[in-house]
């Protein structure tokens, strides 16, 4: 349940993102927002993954294929996104 949270809280980070750049660029940006959103969330999934290892207890073994998936659903929508309407 904690995973599908952070998931969706990616996502709406993700949304956030490019309603900010549509709202205040009109979109001209979407690619960059796109790359922004990516690194940004690649450091809050390490970070997750980090807290899973030193506070939880977990191995890395077992943490990275959470990370991984929680890193690569809203990355792979930021990526399909990008490159969906920047692609013309």
């Amino acid at each position: 349940m904690r995973t599908l949270l952070i998931i969706l809280g990616g996502l709406i980070i993700l949304a956030a993102g490019l309603f900010v750049d549509r709202w205040l660029g009109g979109g001209a940006h979407l690619l960059r927002t796109a790359q922004i959103f990516v690194v940004v969330w690649l450091a809050l999934a390490l970070l997750n993954m980090w807290l899973g290892v030193a506070k939880a207890g977990y191995s890395v073994r077992e943490e990275f294929p959470i990370f991984l998936i929680i890193f690569l659903i809203p990355a792979g929508a930021a990526a399909l996104i990008a490159w969906k309407f920047t692609a013309r």
